[in-house]
């Protein structure tokens, strides 16, 4: 099994309802964003995935987000705009370009600082 990973970031604010403390007043992070895509074969130039691909696809679904107040995105309109819930979505998203690629997103994980940070694995 292969897997290739890169990191991306984007900036956006968010509030979560009803979980108490200051995050439900309206705040903002600075995401870092790991993508993992795995595959059991190369591909005919000899590697799983150009990193240029999978970095344009991820600065897609990211261009979404970026400098947005995610309550107000689609996406997390009838949900809370958490950590977990943008790693899901950003997975959710990036399923069909890996897939006809022949590979898979094997995780992603939503850092929102430092030292806080969610993974989405399917």
């Amino acid at each position: 099994m292969y897997e290739v990973t890169i990191k991306k970031s984007f900036a956006a604010a968010h509030i979560l309802k009803e979980i108490g403390g200051k995050c439900e007043d309206l705040h903002g992070h600075n995401f870092l964003v790991e993508v993992t895509v795995a595959g059991d074969r190369l591909n005919d130039e000899e590697i799983l995935i150009d990193f240029r691909d999978l970095k344009r696809w991820t600065n897609e679904i990211l261009e979404e987000l970026d400098h947005k107040y995610l309550n107000e995105v689609e996406a997390f309109r009838d949900v809370n705009p958490s950590s977990e819930r943008v790693a899901k979505h950003i997975h959710d998203r990036l399923v069909p370009l890996v897939q006809a690629a022949n590979l898979r997103v094997a995780g992603v994980t939503v850092w929102e600082s430092d030292n806080a940070r969610v993974t989405y694995r399917p």
